[in-house]
């Protein structure tokens, strides 16, 4: 419990990475995996509830991460697209504790700090809006933390479609992330990520 709010966290892991050809969850920096680099994150962090949604290359990306105090939940849709993982993700979170607030995140976002979670937590705790999301370069994603107010709405997402589309119809607040656009789906964005590496 944090701030005496039951917080849980959600990892979406399930993408095929299609564009990269190969899992960009097992691709490494600074000596572990992308997955492996969000897991640790969250883990430093005091949730009650953890989940690890999984579905291209599951086997292969379980065998190669260590998930912590994550449980893994199989998405078998996950070809129907991302809202396919965020829903089976808070299912799996409500079925375990009742929450006040869910945190969302990816496995390609590896200059995200401890720092800009807690930043999202606090906007989040502090204020009385639906949704905390970053924001970066103008645009707004994710890592984003969403209210139980919004979890019914969540549950009506269709397709492709990530938590992004809940924002024109809501009341939401937006924390500045610096380099929170960077993200892996290309070789050069692999070539970008061995740069940083010896910066």
């Amino acid at each position: 419990m944090i701030e005496n709010s039951k917080i849980g966290v959600i990892i979406l892991a399930a993408g095929s990475s299609s564009r990269l050809g190969h899992p960009k969850q097992l691709v490494k920096f600074k000596g572990k995996p992308l997955l492996q680099l969000v897991i640790e994150l969250a883990d430093s962090f005091d949730f009650d509830s953890r989940k690890l949604v999984l579905g291209a290359n599951y086997e292969e990306i379980k065998a190669n991460i260590d998930p912590g105090n994550f449980e893994i939940v199989i998405n078998e849709n996950w070809k129907k697209g991302m809202s396919t993982s965020i829903k089976k993700g808070l299912a799996a979170s409500l079925k375990s504790e009742d929450l006040d607030h869910l945190l969302m995140l990816l496995s390609d976002q590896p200059l995200v700090s401890r720092e800009n979670i807690e930043e999202l937590l606090q906007s989040q705790l502090s204020g009385k809006h639906k949704a905390t999301f970053s924001e970066y370069n103008g645009e707004v994603g994710v890592p984003a933390v969403f209210s139980r107010e919004l979890f019914s709405e969540i549950n009506e997402l269709e397709g492709d479609h990530g938590a992004k589309k809940l924002i024109s119809q809501n009341n939401f607040k937006t924390v500045k992330l610096a380099n929170g656009n960077f993200d892996v789906d290309t070789f050069r964005d692999i070539e970008k990520l061995k740069e940083l590496e010896r910066e």
